[in-house]
């Protein structure tokens, strides 16, 4: 799957039925030997649109349970529910 296929998808934790954000407004974590993706980098607060800088929820690739047509679904062990 290419990286533009990902863009847009919305990451929704399926622990907590919580949305985190859009890929394409996160961050990516790429092995630059392989070009693979290790962890998508999520900020965990915006306050009118802005991130605010050193608060975000890194979510390694292998947390990533199911990638749908409009969705990323993630299963992050120790983000107990709410």
């Amino acid at each position: 799957m290419r990286l533009s296929e990902l863009s847009g998808k919305e990451i929704v934790d399926v622990k907590r039925a919580e949305r985190l954000g859009v890929l394409g407004q996160t961050d990516l974590e790429i092995n630059e030997q392989t070009g693979q993706i290790q962890a998508l980098l999520i900020p965990s607060l915006k306050w009118f649109g802005f991130r605010k800088q050193g608060e975000e929820i890194r979510v390694h690739w292998k947390h990533v349970k199911k990638i749908g047509a409009d969705m990323i679904i993630i299963d992050i062990p120790g983000r107990d529910e709410s």
